[in-house]
């Protein structure tokens, strides 16, 4: 597909989704604090354009730091995992286990430890983002072939030269599913820290304009949300091209 097709066809899609949501106010009748038209929904932001710019970038930092987190902490425990198998039958019980537990439960239990601050919301993203890396980085290491270990290591090798020239190169894109996943939930994450005990932040718009009704208002901050998410994976996108070009082949 040519890269016109690529723009063009996600913009037509978006388009086609607008005006049917236009539509459906009009004909139905619907009020506006039940489903608020995409005007009203682009007048709430024009009034509330700078509120809801600093908001986003509250979002934006506690997503971007939670996710972070989660690459430092979860790639070493992935090749952990790889490395033996005594310590993958340890860890990845544990890690089912708290990959199973809502994390809305968990919000109200990080306000108590962790106060009102940016911290509860970070942690919350890590929580949402680290089972993908960590299994997606233990698949991949898991994937190399091992006619090619093999022969790295009758050329005597050292482990170090495996892991990095061989293991890695084989991983990486495996490692970037995971992360492509990972960044997905990692708005999610931040929105349900913010839900719960939050000052700032686009999901603290988004209870506070329910609570008073303005619901234009929660769809403008919606609108955001999905535009930040969006851009934060094609961002991964287009850094796994800089840096596999030979995985895109």
């Amino acid at each position: 597909m040519s890269r016109v097709g690529r723009i063009v066809l996600p913009l037509l899609g978006l388009a086609a989704v607008i005006g049917l949501w236009w539509l459906a106010t009009i004909v139905f009748g619907i009020e506006k604090f039940l489903l608020p038209s995409p005007k009203d929904v682009f007048d709430a932001y024009v009034l509330h354009q700078r509120f809801l710019l600093d908001q986003a970038w509250v979002t934006l930092l506690e997503t971007v730091q939670g996710f972070a987190l989660s690459i430092v902490v979860g790639v070493p425990i992935a090749l952990l995992i790889v490395s033996s198998r005594i310590l993958e039958r340890m860890i990845y019980p544990l890690l089912l286990a708290v990959n199973a537990v809502p994390k809305i439960a968990i919000a109200p239990i990080l306000l108590v430890w962790l106060g009102f601050g940016t911290l509860p919301k970070v942690i919350m993203v890590f929580l949402v983002c680290f089972f993908p890396i960590v299994i997606s980085t233990a698949t991949g290491m898991k994937s190399t072939p091992t006619e090619l270990v093999d022969l790295m290591r009758c050329m005597d090798s050292s482990r170090s030269q495996e892991f990095f020239k061989l293991r890695l190169r084989y991983a990486m894109p495996q490692v970037f599913v995971g992360l492509k996943v990972a960044i997905s939930l990692a708005v999610i994450g931040a929105v349900i820290g913010e839900f719960v005990g939050a000052k700032a932040g686009l999901g603290y718009v988004i209870v506070q304009s329910g609570a008073s009704v303005d619901t234009a208002l929660a769809f403008a901050a919606m609108t955001l949300l999905a535009i930040m998410s969006i851009a934060l994976f094609y961002g991964l996108v287009y850094l796994e091209r800089v840096i596999l070009p030979w995985s895109q082949e």
